[in-house]
Parts: structure tokens; sequence; C-alpha cells
């Protein structure tokens, strides 16, 4: 246990493969030794401007980027008891303080002192080995492979938003702006819960194609944006044509209970308190734009339940392993590309392009971890 070779952000646009120390353990935790790990949006974002929001990449400290894993036990600490050396897991890569009011409200979500995985200044665990807490990890039953288990981590995104937030309940509808995994990761859950009806927008026709074929029962490709319109009249438009062709109504068994925007989009976000119903829920999922217009009015007359959803929190992770382990969402058909540890630079620049050179989408890439065979799932 000598190696811990790291795929390492150097500054924007420049990365570099490097020997970093193997992580000390304490006692309440364990060493994964990481075996596949998914690309994210937000790395790749960190890769091409070095910083989200509040979080920058200061010069001078480098990050080891990926947050999206899973791996092998290969070492635990001395009072660590539920786990042993050899378990396959699933790696939750956010470690709280377990003392601010967030953490003993539940919401560990929300803690101001959060270690996040390749968020400023935190390393990642594109390497060879990643330490976490102990009751950060998941056991993976016989039924998830590695690949699926590096796929916990944006399905837990998707089951905060539509179970834990948007409250979704059997025979409910559901719009989900956005067919990106996350989006695609959404839909899939509300399929698992019995959704009536899951309406998959985007303005990239084969991503609608593929959702349709994946969890949408209905898809909308919105109008093309016409010159001089403002994206609030866009909007507008975009609802009107919505609501027309796919027969939504304002309340009752045609209305849409639940909205999920996975896009981040002004126009998105806009369209979204337009179709949802009286009543109805809408959760804010993607991030874009800080500052955005929002017609207040047809939230006050609407009565709509707004919220924000931030990563996921108590029992996320739980619920969307036992969501595969049983069958109700399938993680393989969302991996679309795969690469070795020493092509993780070609995995990202196929993941910013969204295009492989296979010239097939791109709808999740997997990278392995070092000395990984990339069909060892």
């Amino acid at each position: 246990m000598s190696d811990n070779l790291s795929f390492v952000l150097k500054k924007v646009d420049t990365v570099a493969f490097e020997q970093r120390p193997i992580p000390d353990i304490g006692s309440h935790d364990v060493l994964v030794e990481v075996k596949k790990t998914g690309i994210c949006g937000s790395d790749v974002h960190y890769l091409v401007h070095g910083r989200i929001g509040k979080y920058v990449l200061e010069s001078g400290k480098d990050m080891v980027l990926g947050h999206e894993s899973s791996g092998i036990i290969a070492k635990v600490g001395l009072l660590v008891s539920h786990l042993k050396p050899g378990d396959r897991v699933a790696i939750e890569p956010g470690a709280t303080c377990r003392t601010c009011g967030a953490c003993k409200e539940g919401r560990y979500e929300l803690c101001p002192n959060i270690r996040f995985a390749a968020t400023p200044p935190f390393d990642g665990t594109l390497g060879r080995y990643y330490a976490v807490p102990s009751d950060l990890v998941y056991p993976l039953p016989s039924e998830l492979s590695l690949e699926d288990g590096a796929m916990i981590e944006p399905l837990s995104v998707a089951v905060h938003a539509v179970v834990r937030l948007g409250n979704f309940r059997t025979n409910q509808s559901i719009a989900v702006f956005g067919c990106g995994p996350v989006g695609l990761l959404c839909m899939a859950v509300a399929k698992a819960f019995g959704a009536s009806r899951i309406i998959a927008i985007d303005i990239i026709p084969h991503r609608l194609e593929f959702a349709k074929s994946y969890a949408a029962t209905d898809a909308f490709l919105p109008p093309p944006l016409e010159q001089g319109e403002t994206n609030v009249k866009f909007s507008e438009r975009a609802a009107a044509a919505m609501k027309a062709e796919l027969d939504i109504a304002e309340q009752g068994a045609q209305g849409i209970d639940l909205v999920v925007d996975a896009s981040g989009a002004e126009v998105s976000i806009q369209t979204g308190i337009r179709i949802v119903k009286s009543g109805g829920t809408y959760i804010q999922v993607g991030m874009g734009r800080p500052e955005v217009t929002i017609n207040v009015d047809i939230v006050l007359s609407k009565q709509l339940i707004m919220k924000g959803s931030f990563r996921y929190g108590a029992g996320d992770y739980p619920l969307a392993i036992s969501l595969v382990a049983q069958g109700k969402v399938d993680l393989r058909p969302l991996v679309s590309h795969r690469f070795p540890f020493q092509d993780a630079l070609l995995a990202f620049e196929t993941t910013r392009h969204g295009e492989g050179s296979d010239g097939k989408g791109v709808i999740k890439t997997i990278i392995s971890g070092p000395d990984v065979k990339v069909d060892e799932l």
C-alpha cells in the first residue's frame, strides 16, 4: 500500500497525474480503494472555470477531482465493526461536522462545515485511495455492480429532490426540465414510485428520445427563441404550447403535481412555474445563473410550494441503493462512455464536449480506478 496515483486539477484547464500520500484514517474511518468514478458536471465546471459560485480553486492549491465513486474497503479503523476489508461499497462524499444545528436537525446536507469531495479546498476521489467516515460508505448488494455503486451518488440527488423534498406519491404526475443524468434519474425515481405521467423537456432531440426509451411517458421539445424575444415572453409562449400539445390543465387529473428543473436555465424555471398545477410543487435542482426573473404573482396565485434541492441527506443513499437492488431503477443504460484511469483527461474532454469519438452523445462517463479494467463491472 505505497501507491496513490491521483488525477489532480492544478489550475483552469490544467491537470496532472500525481502520487499523493495515502490518507491516514481515524478509529471510525475506512480507507476505500476506488474502483469506479462517474464524471459530474461540477467536476467539468471546475476544470473549465475553476469555480462554482462561492467555491473557488485558489492559486497554488491543487485539488483531486471526482466525487461519484465506489470501491472496495482496503482498511478499517479500530472502532469500525460493521465493515471489513474486501467489502464493496458506494461512497457518500461529504463529511459533516455532526454538531451544528443542521446536522442535529437531520439535515446534514446544509452543514456549513461540510468537507465535500472535489469542492475546494477538499480533494476528491479520483485516486487509488480515499478515506471517509465509516457511516458514509454503503455496502453494495450482490445485485449492484461497482458501476452502479458510482451512480448511487447522482441517483441520491434525484431521490432527495423527488421523494424527500417533492413528496412524490403514487399516481402523481411530474415534469422534468433537462435530460442530463440527474434529470433522467429524477424521471426514473418518479417511475419507481408509480408516476401516472412523466414529461421530459429538453432542447436536444436525441436526449428526449433517450428519455422516452428510459423512463418518460411524454416528451416536449420547446420552440426556438424568436429574434428579440425576452426569456419571460418565450416562457409564456413555451408554456402555452406545452399545455396545448400535451393537454396539461391547471387542476385535476391533467395537472402536473411536481415540476423539477434539472437544467438551471432561466427559461426552464420560468416555464416550470407556469405549467405546474395550482397548489403543486416546484423543485430546483439544476444550478445556472444565480439571478433569474420569476413571476411572483404566479407563485402566489397558484399557492405553489417552491424548494431548492441541494445534494442529498439522511436516508437518501440507502433508498437509492434499495431502488436499484429491487430492480425499480436501472442505472446501466445511463453509462454511455467508459475510460481507463490513464485516459482521465480524455474522459473529461469527452464529457465536456458532449460527444465521444464514437459519435455517441454523452450521458454518463465512468473512469475506472488505477489498474482497474474498464470492463470490470
